[in-house]
């Protein structure tokens, strides 16, 4: 990792800055061959006698549900399960929304979902709820006819926004009504979910997630698009800020950020390189009627697009983060970098680079493409890293030592049922004595417990 420690804090001004940032940035300066053999944290990776999931000594896991399972809802359980969050209550109970991304050409195992939680019967894709009781798990979808349901990210009133990553018209496909919006999805109260409802004026393109402002209501999404420009980064201004379920039906204002003078993220390779100023243009067609919004006219300086953005979370700093999983010259990046963090701080309008991964030599793969991000008990970071391949879960201790947390070993499969072992959704529960993870396909949710540091 070519970064120079002492003068990356100076830049940056993370001195001080608490130990959940701390904990992040200081591990890219541990040295990178320690993590090929389980680093720091909580020592090796032991291998699982059942060939599901290698954790470190102490930690267990349980799996919760599986591809093609029984639901006590009827039907079976979908498959690419993804973006996913944890609500605890009421009592014991923890319940989970989970993202199925179906894709019209790849729905091995669709969500069917009954006409009352159907938003177009031609879309395979969807949310499915997991109640998790002392006497077990049911299961049930609670939402269906979406597409490519991706990530999202939980409100501050205990609501999931799921995301659809594509964005396609009505008659595409055929698909009866558009798609590439974001639809809520309550927990606790199924009827809630009847009818769904696309948020429309958040924009309809190719989102991947979101994080919510709980001081402001301001919602920020990231939007992972390819073709002519790569996604933007956008935030949307609520009519009904901190409204509660249903709130963000009231409409608001969408805006598109553009960093003067950066038309690429991607060309931003200095750790702790700060933006400020950050403009936030509206977007003249939220509806994407007959132009993407990446596309639409912003004036001549344009807005900044970056490839591949991926996960959102909010920080416990007062910031938004976000993922760029990587960036590649060949896929037309102005640059190339195997992943970045992003921070954006609303109440300076500062972005901030907060890590570029450029590592190079054994255990390198580790430092790159990643996707779905959340906070560990600790106040360190938990990476699902993207890709096939063998897949890890990787994670920074408060000291800053990376480790190895786990390794789905379900990525063989067939050379015609090719296994697709990528961590997602990982999400921790309120007590934080539980982390949730789902493999991507075959489709799994584990529960894993053990002695997490907090």
């Amino acid at each position: 990792m070519s970064l120079d420690r002492r003068r990356f804090l100076a830049q940056s001004g993370i001195v001080g800055a608490g130990v959940a940032l701390s904990g992040v940035i200081d591990a890219l300066f541990t040295a990178v061959p320690a993590l090929a053999t389980g680093g720091g944290g909580y020592g090796p990776l032991v291998p699982d006698e059942a060939g599901l999931l290698d954790l470190p000594r102490g930690f267990r896991y349980r799996v919760l549900s599986r591809q093609g399972e029984p639901m006590s809802g009827g039907g079976v359980v979908p498959g690419n399960c993804d973006g996913m969050a944890a609500f605890s209550g009421p009592g014991p109970q923890v319940r989970l929304v989970r993202n199925h991304e179906s894709w019209p050409w790849s729905a091995a195992v669709p969500v069917a979902a009954p006409p009352e939680l159907t938003y177009d019967p031609a879309a395979l894709g969807g949310t499915t709820t997991l109640v998790l009781r002392p006497g077990g798990v049911e299961q049930r979808v609670s939402l269906g006819g979406t597409w490519a349901n991706c990530a999202g990210g939980p409100t501050p009133w205990r609501t999931w926004l799921s995301c659809e990553e594509l964005e396609v018209r009505r008659g595409e496909q055929g698909n009866e009504r558009d798609h590439g919006w974001i639809f809520e999805v309550d927990p606790y109260d199924p009827a809630r979910n009847t009818h769904p409802t696309p948020l429309t004026a958040m924009g309809r393109f190719a989102h991947e997630a979101v994080c919510v402002d709980p001081r402001t209501g301001a919602v920020y999404e990231t939007e992972d698009a390819s073709g002519e420009k790569f996604g933007c980064f956008y935030r949307f201004l609520p009519n009904r800020p901190l409204g509660g379920h249903g709130s963000l039906r009231a409409g608001g204002r969408l805006q598109v950020m553009r960093v003067p003078g950066v038309a690429d993220l991607s060309t931003v390779q200095e750790p702790g390189a700060t933006f400020a100023r950050v403009e936030w243009l509206d977007v003249p067609d939220p509806l994407a009627t007959t132009v993407p919004i990446r596309l639409q006219d912003y004036g001549p300086a344009g807005v900044t697009h970056a490839q591949k953005l991926e996960g959102a979370w909010w920080g416990t700093d007062g910031a938004a983060y976000f993922v760029s999983s990587f960036a590649k010259r060949a896929s037309g990046s102005q640059a190339e970098h195997r992943g970045q963090v992003w921070r954006y701080r609303p109440a300076t309008r500062e972005l901030t680079l907060v890590v570029v991964f450029h590592a190079t030599g054994p255990g390198s793969e580790l430092f790159e493409s990643p996707d779905n991000i959340c906070m560990t008990p600790s106040g360190g970071l938990m990476l699902c890293q993207d890709g096939d391949g063998d897949s890890y879960l990787m994670g920074t201790t408060v000291d800053g030592e990376p480790y190895l947390f786990a390794r789905n070993r379900q990525n063989v499969g067939t050379e015609t049922a090719p296994a697709y072992g990528e961590f997602a959704g990982a999400c921790f529960s309120d007590d934080r004595h539980t982390m949730y993870v789902n493999c991507y396909a075959p489709g799994t949710t584990f529960a894993i417990t053990g002695p997490f540091r907090r």
